[in-house]
């Protein structure tokens, strides 16, 4: 191995260990806490990214959890990710109005467009595709947001387009 290789292998180790020492002090704020897990877990998925299932388990050893319930929480809310984030998530509303209107055709364009299904991520991380039932933009049907740009009256045709500025 190289020594530019080493030296990056490295710095991440260090990059690491220093974000659970951040991770480990959080918990120390909330340790014996009733109902403090999400908090923990939101810190968590701030300092990692997302929560994969080493940070789960450290989390779960540190509180007193089992791994399977931790992950339970996580699985849970879809705020939480156990997959690295994307650069730019894309939120396709198939609320009644969106659906109507060709939601789902929006989605399925997305998905073959990207190569990926609902939840997961490009290889790049460039893009994520998510569903949401309501963006409160039914007058705009089919809407769709990427980050935090809402995208209106989208058509298949419109969405190679629309990716290409991002």
């Amino acid at each position: 191995m190289s020594d530019v290789a080493q030296n990056l292998q490295a710095a991440e180790q260090e990059a690491e260990k220093a974000n659970y020492e951040k991770l480990a002090n959080v918990i120390d704020l909330y340790r014996g806490k009733e109902g403090c897990l999400i908090q923990v877990l939101h810190a968590a998925q701030e300092i990692f990214g997302y929560l994969p299932y080493e940070v789960q388990r450290f989390v779960a050893d540190k509180m007193g959890f089992s791994v399977s319930y931790v992950s339970s929480v996580i699985s849970f809310y879809s705020f939480f990710s156990m997959t690295p984030r994307a650069e730019h998530e894309i939120k396709v509303c198939l609320g009644t109005a969106c659906y109507v209107r060709g939601g789902k055709r929006i989605l399925e364009r997305l998905q073959d467009i990207l190569g990926i299904g609902v939840g997961e991520t490009t290889e790049d991380h460039k893009f994520s595709i998510n569903v949401c039932r309501c963006l409160g933009a039914c007058g705009l049907a089919p809407a769709m947001v990427i980050d935090d740009d809402v995208h209106k009256q989208v058509n298949p045709d419109k969405l190679e387009k629309i990716l290409a500025q991002y």
